[in-house]
């Protein structure tokens, strides 16, 4: 089989790893749950590309989250649920509906101080029509307020909606240093449970702690993914700070001791600390 710019030869190549027998053992024995992880990833790994700009790379990542449409639309179809073109036809529906300023019959033109409003609007209505074609079992018993929050999304940033959801009708800090005393209560909490050794607990006084930082980050008009993305950042070069200068030494990471490390840590820290007044100084004399 063959590469091509036809997205039918995709369609085929995946329907040909999930063919019992003749194709791959690892694509037959995967389902929804086991690839949704793998989405996520790959939706992450776009945005990586587009942070560091690198277009080639770009066109790689878009290219796996694609399988991961393809891949999902071909499970649904071995179930008689729906296939590729499905989803097509559905997005391609869903785009006209909510651009009647672009692609309706009638003349006419929206302002785009207008447009979100109209999108909120259809999105409202394409919500309600969707609630009625389920089976009152399926239901939810209570419309709540936190009910419009997407459940797809990242943990970090539908903590972050679910918050500012909630601030809308006043259910919200005040004070971001109120919200760093939570931080302090949540952190005695954990040490709490790690007295009593209890994991379970450890793991949702963990997961309250995440919860008030990313109100912190909030409130002080940051976003929480993109935060923990620099900081990731920073890791990875000061730790390959570590590595380099144990090599320049002759030696390895498992030959150094963690005080060796740690000191190592605070040099690449102090250099990146000084570094802006040092561009600065140098700035100043030109």
């Amino acid at each position: 089989m063959t590469p091509s710019r036809d997205i039918s030869r995709l369609i085929e190549i995946m329907a040909a790893l999930r063919t019992p027998v003749t194709g791959c053992p690892w694509d037959l024995e995967q389902n929804f749950a086991t690839i949704a992880p793998y989405t996520i990833e790959e939706a992450h790994e776009v945005v990586d590309a587009i942070d560091r700009g690198d277009l080639d790379d770009l066109r790689e990542e878009l290219g796996d989250l694609l399988l991961q449409v393809v891949f999902h639309a071909q499970m649904a179809s071995e179930q008689n649920a729906f296939a590729f073109g499905d989803v097509v036809e559905a997005i391609t529906r869903k785009m006209i509906r909510r651009h009647p300023h672009v692609f309706a019959d009638k003349d006419g033109n929206l302002a785009a101080s207008h447009v979100k409003e109209v999108w909120d609007r259809i999105k409202s209505e394409e919500k309600a029509e969707r609630a009625a074609r389920r089976p009152p079992e399926a239901t939810p018993p209570h419309n709540s307020l936190l009910s419009g929050v997407k459940a797809g999304q990242p943990a970090l940033t539908r903590a972050m909606e679910l918050q500012r959801k909630a601030s809308t009708v006043g259910f919200d800090w005040n004070d971001p240093r109120a919200v760093l005393q939570k931080i302090r209560e949540e952190a005695d909490e954990i040490e709490a449970a790690l007295d009593r050794n209890d994991k379970q607990e450890i793991a949702e006084e963990t997961g309250d702690l995440m919860f008030a930082l990313v109100n912190l980050v909030r409130h002080v008009d940051a976003d929480p993914e993109a935060a923990l993305r620099a900081t990731n950042a920073k890791f990875e070069r000061r730790f390959a700070f570590i590595e380099r200068a144990l090599e320049a030494q002759g030696r390895t990471l498992e030959q150094a001791s963690l005080a060796e490390m740690d000191a190592l840590w605070n040099e690449a820290k102090g250099d990146e600390q000084n570094a802006p007044a040092a561009q600065s100084s140098n700035g100043a004399r030109r």
